[in-house]
């Protein structure tokens, strides 16, 4: 913006140089860590600028952690080297930290080994888990 923008003599004013000033911050809650987290009104103007439609659904720690997993996941796929992966989860029932050997699917419920058989019995007895 420049002087020229004010041809009457006004001088530049607050809500002139920040776009942000029409924005308020927003509360949001992490899918990930259900956790909340500030929306800021200046991160609010940059998705607006890049024409980004959709807010953030995770908080700015999920997020790193999602970009690590996915660069992970590229770089054994790159590689074509198959790579143990060992993720640290809570069970969806009991609460307990467990780990599993893939990245869970977001929204689906995982479980540590005892609930999982608690849910599925028939496993005990050899039979394929019920869907």
């Amino acid at each position: 913006m420049s002087n020229a923008d004010f041809a009457d003599g006004d001088h530049f004013s607050a809500a002139a140089v920040s776009p942000a000033a029409d924005l308020q911050d927003v509360s949001i809650n992490c899918i990930d860590c259900s956790k909340d987290f500030l929306w800021s009104a200046g991160e609010q103007a940059f998705f607006r600028d890049k024409r980004l439609e959709n807010p953030p659904k995770r908080c700015k720690e999920c997020k790193k952690a999602k970009n690590e997993r996915l660069a992970a996941i590229a770089t054994a796929q790159q590689s074509g080297v198959k790579q143990r992966i060992e993720v640290i989860v809570s069970c969806a029932k009991c609460g307990e930290s467990t780990t599993v050997p893939f990245y869970p699917s977001q929204g689906r419920p995982v479980y540590c080994r005892s609930c999982f058989l608690e849910l599925n019995p028939s496993i005990l007895n050899g039979n394929q888990p019920e869907s």
